[in-house]
């Protein structure tokens, strides 16, 4: 069950950033996570210190956001076009209307977790039918979460109960539980909360005896120590898939809670850490942009993120992370309201 512990208030003075700032801070901070993430994904740090040294900015020629963006715009549309109504069933017509009917690009769909979905799917079954397959704990629910925390900002339990509504589609157990997390982290930042009650927020909304709290709690109670104790606590040496949904959720809240939301330094530690590090730093960029606002977000590195290119997910080629972001910020908070197809 979940933790009994009170979610803590956030003060009022830390809610001086308007609602479409913090908005656009948490899913262009999601993206820039993710293009400055992904040329590192499951590398060690001694092989990015190897290739790289330490690194400091895109170091991609074209840096751009791969599935982790694209599936975060595919659950902003969604909730833009539900709102809080939203059903397992309009998630499951959802991934058939853009991904499952469609032809695909050549990425084919994102990790494994998708691609169980989506033959799932295609084989006619349904919500949460669909997300009984291997890889249903992996973070690919935790990557689209943020999109949920902007919605319902300030109000964790929402958001935490809409992840899990379109996770349902995908995942189960500790994937529905990482998703929970980061949607719960994001919509406390988003009313302003200082970082110790984002992590708290997260922390209060999955079950406390789970791997995804255990990790949590690890990351954060390392974090002063910096990012090799994060990932000392959290990592577990040896295991090949770097997709766990419980240890990147940890990693990406570790690297926010070692710098205390600074959307810098949290993200280059996310990245530095290596591992699954487009997730690892698409969450972390998503807690600390909402907490500090797009201002916050290097310009060069915001200049670099454009339309989604559709590289992963065709239909969503075009929608830029910003559009999203006043979307939900404008969809009133019950309503169904018509996206772009």
């Amino acid at each position: 069950m979940a933790s009994n512990a009170r979610i803590p208030s956030a003060p009022a003075s830390g809610n001086s950033l308007g609602l479409r700032e913090r908005a656009r801070g948490a899913l262009l901070g999601l993206a820039v996570g993710d293009a400055l993430g992904a040329p590192a994904e499951n590398m060690k740090p001694s092989e990015i210190r190897a290739r790289w040294g330490r690194i400091t900015g895109y170091v991609a020629e074209h840096p751009a956001g791969t599935d982790d963006t694209e599936y975060a715009i595919l659950s902003g549309l969604l909730l833009a076009r539900h709102g809080s109504a939203l059903t397992p069933a309009q998630v499951g017509a959802a991934w058939h209307e853009w991904i499952a009917d469609r032809a695909e690009g050549r990425f084919r769909g994102a990790g494994f977790s998708e691609r169980g979905t989506l033959e799932n799917l295609r084989r006619g079954l349904a919500a949460p039918v669909s997300a009984q397959h291997r890889h249903a704990w992996s973070d690919g629910l935790a990557m689209r979460a943020a999109p949920h925390g902007v919605f319902a900002a300030g109000r964790p339990a929402e958001a935490a109960r809409l992840a899990a509504i379109d996770g349902s589609v995908s995942h189960d157990g500790e994937g529905i539980y990482g998703g929970q997390a980061v949607a719960a982290g994001v919509a406390a930042a988003m009313a302003g909360a200082p970082v110790v009650t984002v992590v708290a927020t997260a922390l209060a909304l999955v079950p406390e005896d789970s791997w995804t709290a255990r990790s949590l709690r690890r990351a954060v109670t390392a974090a002063h120590r910096g990012e090799h104790a994060v990932r000392s606590a959290v990592v577990i040496g040896g295991y090949p898939w770097t997709d766990l949904a419980p240890e990147a959720v940890a990693l990406a809240f570790g690297a926010y809670a070692a710098a205390d939301g600074d959307f810098e330094q949290t993200v280059l530690t996310a990245v530095n850490m290596g591992r699954d590090a487009d997730t690892t730093a698409a969450v972390a960029g998503a807690l600390a942009g909402a907490t500090r606002g797009a201002a916050a977000i290097p310009e060069d590195w915001a200049a670099a993120i454009g339309p989604a290119r559709g590289s992963c997910l065709p239909a969503m080629a075009g929608h830029h992370v910003l559009d999203i972001a006043d979307l939900l910020t404008s969809a009133p908070a019950g309503n169904t309201t018509e996206t772009p197809s």
